[in-house]
């Protein structure tokens, strides 16, 4: 076959041009917003321009779909970039089309892009109590990374919505207000466990939230032992002496792990490991493993993968147990974040490139942090993985988790 000519290409089906034009596109888009070495020759305006000109010449819901969705992957955590030439009549143009998931696409973009209109409607979209759960979560997740101050002031409002609760307290963690310590704690004694945990992990990323949080330690509004050990390191990091003065020292179970290994070896005899419940085992890995790890596909992908791991070895399962920072792989060293603006994150690098870098935090699986908002990072050789979690459990309990880990298959979950 021979090579096709402009005229013909040109005058091939529209559906068959728009599908290049879109895949050229979104590759253009994901060269241009990586800040890679190659990005940097290509100018972004034009670059979201071409983008612009895709979507305008295409009625394919489907292939417009995917365009935004490669746009905003690419502009992900980005703040007040200018309009591209074009987008404010064809915004206007897919506000009208019948396909909802069209329409929420491009008003993402012209959030990200600083239409105010935009951002009027993803106000009216978190305010709706009718809305469904998700496209409001959308929303103020959208309008909190654009540092919208009356979506933060709402908050509160939103602590009463039990399908947005979770995102309400996170969400106090992404722009500072003063009110958040006072109102979550207010309202921490009626809280079920996973939301104390998150009001505890969003109360260490702003030393001003830590100082509070220490002191309802101190009052035993929260109890020491609700405080996880990653959390107890953020914190002691913020506040110093001043939390090791009421909290006391983060016991590093490394400067004894021989003799902690050898007491777990002595109570998982056999006998004990053989009688213990695998199902509720299961349970147990679901409770505290699967926060960072996956298991025959079941968990978070911040750790490594344990499917493959060599875990018939006791001795194997129990040094990384103890002590987790033996041997860190670089992929998986902590890294901490401090933005300019005071907040604190600590997790793993997921991605990274010439304008953010994206983490892997035990409270989310994807953060976003723009280069210029970064003060001060710093690589740990500690594990995510806190150390002195089976010290935590009863004996029997460990004797189950154990022989979970053990296993060559998935099996049923304790209720």
């Amino acid at each position: 076959m021979g090579t096709m000519s402009y005229w013909q290409f040109s005058n091939a089906s529209s559906n068959a041009v728009a599908v290049w034009r879109s895949c050229f596109a979104i590759l253009l888009a994901l060269l241009v917003t990586s800040g890679n070495s190659v990005a940097s020759a290509i100018d972004e305006a034009e670059s979201l321009t071409l983008l612009v000109e895709t979507l305008n010449s295409t009625d394919d819901a489907n292939v417009r779909s995917a365009l935004m969705r490669g746009m905003l992957r690419g502009l992900e955590g980005r703040r007040n970039v200018a309009a591209p030439k074009g987008w404010s009549e064809l915004s206007s143009k897919l506000a009208k089309t019948e396909n909802g998931h069209v329409r929420d696409l491009a008003n993402q973009l012209s959030q990200i892009f600083g239409d105010r209109a935009a951002v009027q409607r993803a106000l009216a979209v978190l305010k709706d109590a009718t809305a469904e759960p998700g496209p409001r979560r959308k929303a103020l997740r959208a309008l909190l990374t654009q540092q919208n101050l009356e979506a933060s002031s709402m908050l509160e409002l939103l602590l009463d919505e039990p399908a947005l609760q979770i995102d309400a307290i996170r969400g106090y963690a992404m722009i500072e207000n003063a009110t958040a310590p006072a109102v979550l704690l207010g309202r921490y004694q009626q809280m079920k466990p996973e939301l104390r945990r998150a009001v505890v992990e969003t109360l260490a990323t702003r030393k001003s939230y830590a100082q509070e949080l220490l002191a309802a330690v101190q009052k035993k509004t929260v109890s020491r032992e609700e405080v996880p050990t990653h959390v107890a390191r953020s914190l002691h990091s913020l506040l110093g002496e001043q939390f090791v003065k009421v909290f006391g020292k983060v016991r590093e179970v490394a400067q004894d792990r021989e003799k902690t290994i050898a007491k777990y070896k002595r109570q998982l005899t056999p006998a004990r490991i053989a009688d213990a419940d695998v199902s509720r085992g299961r349970a147990l890995f679901k409770k505290t493993c699967a926060l960072c790890h996956l298991l025959y596909g079941d968990g978070a992908k911040i750790g490594p993968d344990l499917t493959g791991s060599n875990r018939a070895n006791l001795d194997y399962i129990l040094l990384n147990s103890v002590d987790p920072s033996y041997d860190v792989p670089a992929g998986y060293k902590m890294v901490s974040i401090v933005t300019v603006e005071g907040r604190v994150l600590n997790g793993v690098i997921a991605e990274e490139d010439g304008t953010r870098v994206v983490l892997k935090t035990v409270e989310q699986p994807r953060v976003v942090i723009l280069k210029e908002d970064i003060d001060v990072r710093k690589v740990s050789d500690k594990s995510m993985m806190p150390e002195g979690q089976l010290d935590k459990m009863k004996q029997q309990e460990v004797a189950d988790l154990i022989k979970y880990l053990r296993t060559t298959e998935q099996v049923e979950m304790a209720q």
